[in-house]
């Protein structure tokens, strides 16, 4: 059985954001993040939030889907936040290191603002 995930998906002021709520696994990261490339296209001067305010857990696969986008995103001269993790999730995502390489803020307003 697939674990219930949502990602909605909205423009705002050129930046692209997913809006994650429920659990990234592998019964749905691989459909979850090959969804996300499609939205997202050629990655060219690409402005993207993930705001994980919904998301309450991710795994291995999830943090390299993550990680893959960015470097996609960051190849092709775009941009890319993460917003609103909950305690848990911001705890795993410091963890594995992802906070380092890609800019990790508070909201989604400072998040929009940081890639205007």
């Amino acid at each position: 059985m697939e674990t219930l995930i949502e990602v909605n998906k909205k423009e705002e002021s050129g930046v692209t954001i997913f809006h994650f709520s429920g659990e990234l696994d592998e019964t749905n990261a691989d459909k979850t993040f090959t969804s996300i490339y499609e939205e997202i296209g050629d990655f060219a001067g690409k402005k993207i939030l993930f705001n994980l305010e919904g998301l309450k857990y991710l795994n291995s696969k999830s943090i390299g889907y993550i990680a893959d986008v960015f470097s996609n995103i960051e190849d092709n001269d775009g941009q890319m936040h993460i917003s609103n993790c909950d305690d848990g999730v911001k705890d795993v995502l410091e963890l594995v290191g992802i906070t380092t390489i890609i800019q990790t803020v508070d909201t989604e307003k400072e998040a929009i603002e940081a890639m205007v």
